[in-house]
């Protein structure tokens, strides 16, 4: 369990209440009993990274269960003061859990803190069956006579399964007298029910998770009840509800039918009601971005040697915000992170800050977002503001001319889909292609030598492009699973009927979805986006003038 870095101690004024677990930057579960019923802040510490400072939390759900070891919906979701460096945990499947065609149950490792076990300790226990008590709680037996029990410090512990560390529940209770070795967990499917939003960390197929994000972030009016019944047909298992009354338990449902074409027909509705819905909506203004613009150029003094200038855009005019500096590439992350504060209280307050990076081509698939958001701030930049990367190449003479045409003609109509280059190395896409579309996806990154596919759409120039940075490394057979192709399914379904002047903050809220789940589909997305309204012609003199100081 050396990569469970996200598993966490609960405190109040000293004293341990219990344990929990990480999901996400700033949120972290555990039961509701834990964090129950007592004054003052709660304190979050991880023990297994001791390089993070211990951070205050407030309870975001489960403030006001009360009950005992038998009340239903001990589950509480905690919102940390700040975000952490830590890797959350990734989820397994329920099913996982369970006996298997050998007839046992894999282990499952519970990391609790009992009394004398400040720094943590571990039980191992495996579930009896996939048969809830009272429709809520699975039944735990320990694996190994002699081991570590269950007990006061193990509540609201991930239950993990041994060899892959996948979350499949939590733990609630111990259960019997004195030497029984027996417990509770919470699995997923019941977690889900008290904390709807849970489905969207949980694995599921990637063109479903994205069109489920997008229904949400563009507020769908999609009458989730109605949506499954629809999917599922007449003859599905009865589903009360209640537990269909919103989107992601709806999608949970359908992902869990017995029937895998339900997932399919529920995906498929979803996509036709986002699709009239974006045809329906009204015209938008185009969004308000200021910049605060990262230039990276060769220096010419070294190889390695690069020139980066920072400014910050006042009424479409930029300003530096210090005197250029010329250092080594491996040194950027680090500048960026001293400097991206005091370029961003540059901006006037009134407008919607956007940081961009105006890169040389093969610099292109830098993590930028990766980054962190300043100076002591561990928040990765593209979770702190919508964060885009652009070429020098676009931004001059006859191609900066053809992108301002592109841009006048499309910026505030919905992206009408993506133009998909898959991973293989068929001819590069015709130009009368690329002169309609509005974005293009591609299945692998461009790496820093020429590619055909990538540096045609780039010179073109189409207004989007839109790639992962690991993606396909090519050489597969035909019908095997692709991360390219899966990347492509989902980004044309999320993509599709958003705005293009409005693609940045829609990425950053992907962006902030897919950091609290390693295996998401953009987990590691890049937006090449250069829209001339928020990127004017290059003014090389008011580069020499500096940002004035209020």
């Amino acid at each position: 369990m050396n990569d469970c870095q996200w598993q966490a101690r609960i405190e109040r004024a000293g004293r341990i209440l219990g344990s929990g677990f990480l999901i996400a930057g700033r949120t972290v579960l555990t039961c509701a009993h834990v964090v129950a019923g007592a004054d003052g802040p709660l304190t979050v510490t991880f023990p297994n990274r001791r390089s993070e400072r211990p951070v205050e939390a407030r309870v975001l759900v489960g403030a006001g269960w009360h009950g005992d070891a038998t009340a239903p919906g001990d589950l509480a979701v905690l919102e940390l003061a700040r975000e952490v460096d830590v890797a959350p945990a990734r989820f397994g499947t329920e099913s996982e859990a369970y006996a298997g065609a050998d007839g046992r149950a894999p282990t499952l490792h519970a990391y609790g803190f009992p009394k004398s076990f400040d720094e943590g300790t571990q039980a191992a226990y495996r579930t009896v069956s996939p048969t809830r008590v009272r429709d809520e709680w699975v039944e735990l037996v320990a694996d190994l006579a002699h081991g570590q029990p269950l007990r006061s410090g193990f509540s609201g512990a991930a239950l993990t399964v041994a060899g892959t560390n996948r979350v499949v529940g939590i733990v609630t209770s111990v259960t019997g007298g004195a030497g029984t070795m027996t417990g509770r967990m919470m699995p997923l499917s019941v977690m889900v029910r008290y904390w709807e939003d849970l489905v969207l960390y949980l694995p599921g197929p990637a063109r479903l998770n994205a069109l489920v994000e997008k229904a949400l972030r563009t507020g769908l009016d999609c009458r989730p009840e109605r949506l499954y019944r629809q999917a599922a047909g007449p003859w599905a298992p009865p589903v009360p509800s209640h537990e269909l009354r919103s989107l992601p338990m709806a999608a949970w449902h359908a992902l869990n039918a017995p029937e895998p074409e339900v997932a399919e027909r529920f995906a498929d509705r979803l996509e036709e009601l986002l699709g009239e819905s974006a045809r329906e909506r009204p015209g938008r203004a185009p969004a308000a971005w200021t910049p605060v613009v990262f230039t990276v150029e060769h220096s010419g003094a070294g190889e390695d040697e690069v020139r980066v200038t920072v400014s910050a855009y006042h009424e479409g005019h930029p300003h530096l915000v210090e005197e250029p500096r010329t250092l080594p590439s491996s040194e950027v992350p680090g500048y960026v992170e001293s400097v991206i504060d005091t370029a961003i209280d540059h901006l006037p307050d009134d407008t919607d800050e956007l940081v961009a990076f105006e890169l040389p081509r093969p610099f292109l698939n830098w993590p930028v977002d990766r980054w962190p958001a300043g100076d002591g701030d561990p928040t990765p930049l593209g979770c702190a503001y919508p964060v885009v990367v652009t070429a020098h190449s676009r931004r001059e003479g006859g191609r900066r001319r053809r992108l301002a045409k592109s841009w006048r003609a499309r910026g505030d109509r919905p992206a009408s889909g993506v133009h998909r280059v898959d991973c293989s190395d068929g001819p590069p896409p015709s130009q009368s292609d690329l002169a309609r579309a509005d974005v293009v996806g591609f299945a692998a990154p461009p790496g820093p030598g020429p590619r055909p596919h990538f540096d045609t759409a780039l010179a073109k120039p189409v207004p989007v492009l839109l790639w992962p940075r690991t993606g396909c490394a090519g050489g597969h057979e035909d019908g095997t699973p692709c991360p390219g192709t899966a990347f492509l399914d989902a980004l044309g379904t999320y993509v599709s009927g958003l705005p293009l002047d409005e693609l940045p903050q829609h990425i950053m809220a992907l962006r902030e979805r897919a950091s609290a789940q390693e295996q998401h589909w953009a987990h590691d997305i890049q937006l090449l986006w250069d829209s001339p309204r928020c990127f004017p012609a290059p003014d090389r003199e008011a580069l020499h003038r500096h940002c004035p100081v209020a």
